[in-house]
């Protein structure tokens, strides 16, 4: 059974999604029945949608720990031994990545430092590959488990609302994220190879023109 404080964080989050995601006409609809929610409600409402899931010993895991653990699809374009990156479903912007601690953590100060690392190569490769203006990193907790946004900037503007991405939209721009540059081969300068003296000695004397010597 979830907290009284896990209870308030999730419908916290919920409620932003709804703001963030659903038309006007019914966001005030989704917003009630969500803050009239009990805790059992809440977490059947959570399980139905895939967004915790029961597990075989009976506990619970949040939508990233499924991530991690590979229950839910997501698009993962990196990972290394204590976090991965996968692509948001619904990004503020192209690129828009999330990176998950494969521990399930509640609070920032417990981000492990792959996951920071993670995050800043995610970066390098969002500049490199999609030519944002700028990169933002942003820590947020989301369902009780912490993690990190990296949200590329276009334009010179803040990040837009987030927007619902096809999963052909998403596919492409994994393949993007995940194809390997092939490096060019640099061409070889051919480096003159200064004549050996025995080499010099032999030319100047086979070319060096001397009179007969004269007794």
């Amino acid at each position: 059974m979830l907290t009284s404080e896990q209870v308030e964080t999730i419908k916290k989050r919920l409620i932003e999604q709804v703001d963030a995601t659903f038309p006007k006409d019914r966001k005030q609809f989704a917003k009630e029945q969500i803050e009239a929610m009990d805790a059992e409600q809440l977490e059947k409402f959570l399980i139905k949608n895939n967004l915790i899931r029961t597990n075989s010993s009976g506990g619970e895991n949040c939508v990233f720990c499924s991530i991690v653990s590979g229950d839910i699809k997501s698009y993962k374009i990196a990972e290394n031994r204590k976090a991965i990156a996968v692509l948001e479903i619904n990004p503020m912007a192209k690129g828009h990545a999330i990176i998950i601690p494969k521990e399930h953590i509640i609070s920032e100060s417990d981000m492990p430092k792959e996951a920071q690392t993670l995050a800043k190569k995610i970066s390098s490769l969002l500049k490199s590959r999609l030519k944002p203006n700028d990169i933002k990193i942003e820590p947020k907790n989301l369902f009780g488990h912490e993690v990190l946004n990296v949200i590329p900037v276009y334009g010179g503007s803040e990040p837009a609302e987030p927007k619902h991405a096809t999963p052909e939209e998403i596919s492409e721009l994994q393949e993007i994220l995940k194809k390997r540059v092939q490096r060019q081969p640099k061409e070889r300068k051919e480096r003159k190879r200064k004549p050996s003296v025995k080499k010099i000695i032999k030319e100047f004397g086979e070319k060096l023109w001397l009179p007969k010597r004269i007794p």
